[in-house]
Parts: structure tokens; sequence; C-alpha cells
């Protein structure tokens, strides 16, 4: 896991602020409303073995105000995307160490 590409996709390209965390060993917390995401490097990956379809696999959900918007910007970083296979208004990307991420539209 290379913290910088999780720094840059977290704050940069999902627009997520980051919080000071007290703790030695690497990682970064990021604030989203009341909740927070820990992101923390470990030795191993969850992701060797995903399902193809991104929706069936472990995922964390944002809702964003457009999809489409959000769907270029992604593009634009050449970052993976796969459309939700309900046919609502969402996708699914991967951050740069395979983990899911859901966007959908409210």
């Amino acid at each position: 896991m290379d913290i910088l590409l999780f720094l840059h996709f977290y704050g940069k390209v999902l627009g997520i602020a980051k919080i000071d965390r007290s703790l030695k060993y690497p990682g970064a917390w990021y604030q989203v409303g009341n909740y927070q995401i820990h992101l923390i490097v470990a030795p191993s990956s969850p992701t060797d073995e995903q399902n193809e379809k991104w929706g069936r696999n472990p995922h964390v959900a944002f809702c964003v105000a457009n999809l489409d918007i959000a769907k270029q910007e992604l593009l634009d970083r050449n970052y993976p995307i796969q459309a939700s296979a309900s046919g609502r208004p969402a996708l699914f990307t991967q951050d740069p160490d395979g983990n899911i991420i859901e966007l959908s539209q409210q």
C-alpha cells in the first residue's frame, strides 16, 4: 500500500477532509460528517479474491451530488469504474489498494 496514493485518492479525488491521528503505525484518518474512515497499512489485503461484480464485494458507499461529474473525475484520473448492475444511479471504483468504493446519487 502506498500511503501517498491513498492521501491523494481520498483527499483530492473524493474531497474528504483528512484529520490528525496520534498513532505511530502508517495510515490516515478522514472525517465524513459524523463518521470517520480509518485507513491502516496492513501487510496483506482482503481484496485478493474479489467477485468480478464489485458491488457484490465488501465496500464502502458515499452519496455524491452529481454522479456524472464524479464519474468523469475518476475517468480523467485513470481510476477504474464499473456501473451498478442493479441499474440504479451508482458506480463502483477502486482505491489505490483495490478496496471497492461505491458512489451513488440520491
